[in-house]
């Protein structure tokens, strides 16, 4: 199988790469090496370097587009701006390479005789839902909105019922829950997501867009403030500096491991059916953001003081947690690496790196200059 991963010189790529090697595939990789996810550098690992042809260009640009799907079966679509909080400030960059890049595909997809791309998998996310599904007492099953600045300013950080206003309990979010982004990341994963879904149905396709929760292992930049708090709060307690928690610590993620997110992926590659939909990719669990932080300065044995400070970022939802029924019954995936497995493959991983200069506290800047952080 002949199979063009853009975005594959990044974090989740490159896993992907190594898999998609194992299981007998030809791979190719189109990736314009961003200097914020790659530090300037265009290294690539060297286990799989002349195994992997390698296309250094932007999935913005058809003639480069054009040129690197030639003979291609399949599309696994990871190329995009990912952080939330920049997102609300970048918001041509991130309109122009995550809804125009995919835009770019498409053209040319719809446009070129003799097509030889028959599936395409695109990287969704978790963000499209907003706060996703609670449970209210009273109401049963809502779907709050963002949380109010007035509310955030008083340290009322649980979502509330849009009905009675009165604080509700996070449910496991399914497919079939409203999208509701609250970062302009969100809303251009889920232009994103409709748009590969639309045309696949329109000419026959097959397509998957996969919905990835917190992804985090080995491999994933270090010195990129914008994504990934494992890596900030990892190079913090390595220095020993002060880690500050936003809210009150107790807003929760879904963390996946990259092995198992990689593995939903194999599966939507490799299965026959013909299809366009939409699949959740996470563990179901919930892991607060204060108990995230604890494990790894006791990993490192670390002098890192916790602040829960009690600031916000506008846009941050509160928790988030995967309903994985849909993707369990459709091609039967479960992940297998336990938070505990997969943190402590990470931080040997990472206590293993150079220590190396991060842009954190200016990021943080950014936010604060422009209204986006509180406290």
């Amino acid at each position: 199988m002949n199979v063009l991963v853009t975005g594959g010189a990044g974090f989740i790529g490159i896993h992907l790469a190594r898999r998609l090697l194992h299981e007998g595939c030809c791979v190719a990789v189109l990736d314009n090496f961003s200097s914020q996810v790659h530090a300037g550098e265009q290294r690539v690992p060297a286990d799989i370097a002349s195994h992997v042809h390698w296309h250094h260009g932007d999935v913005r640009d058809p003639g480069t587009v054009e040129h690197v799907l030639k003979g291609q079966e399949v599309i696994v679509h990871l190329a995009a701006e990912t952080g939330t909080g920049q997102s609300m400030y970048e918001v041509r960059r991130y309109q122009d390479v995550n809804m125009g890049g995919t835009a770019t595909i498409l053209d040319v997809l719809m446009n070129r005789r003799n097509c030889s791309v028959n599936k395409i998998v695109v990287a969704s996310s978790r963000a499209i839902y907003g706060e996703g599904r609670y449970r209210c007492q009273e109401h049963g099953f809502v779907y709050p909105g963002g949380r109010s600045l007035d509310q955030l300013r008083a340290g009322q950080f649980e979502a509330k019922c849009p009905v009675c206003r009165v604080d509700c309990t996070p449910e496991a979010t399914s497919e079939d829950s409203p999208a509701h982004p609250l970062s302009f990341y969100g809303l251009t994963k889920h232009v994103q997501e409709e748009m590969i879904l639309m045309f696949a149905r329109a000419r026959g396709f097959t397509a998957y867009a996969l919905r990835y929760q917190n992804v985090y292992g080995p491999g994933q930049s270090l010195n990129n403030p914008y994504t990934g708090i494992f890596a900030i709060f990892s190079n913090l307690a390595r220095s020993n500096s002060g880690i500050q928690i936003f809210e009150d610590g107790k807003e929760s993620r879904d963390f996946i491991f990259v092995e198992d997110a990689v593995e939903a992926t194999w599966r939507c590659i490799k299965e026959d059916a013909q299809s366009a939909e939409s699949f959740n990719v996470g563990t179901g669990q919930q892991t607060s953001v204060l108990q995230l932080a604890k494990e790894i300065v006791q990993f490192f044995e670390s002098k890192s003081q916790l602040s829960v400070t009690g600031a916000f970022r506008v846009g941050d939802v509160r928790h988030n947690f995967a309903d994985l029924t849909k993707i369990r019954r459709a091609i039967g995936f479960a992940p297998r690496f336990s938070f505990q497995e997969g943190l402590k493959q990470f931080l040997d991983w990472a206590a293993a790196q150079d220590r190396l200069p991060t842009t954190y506290e200016s990021s943080l800047f950014e936010l604060r200059e422009r209204g986006l952080l509180h406290g």
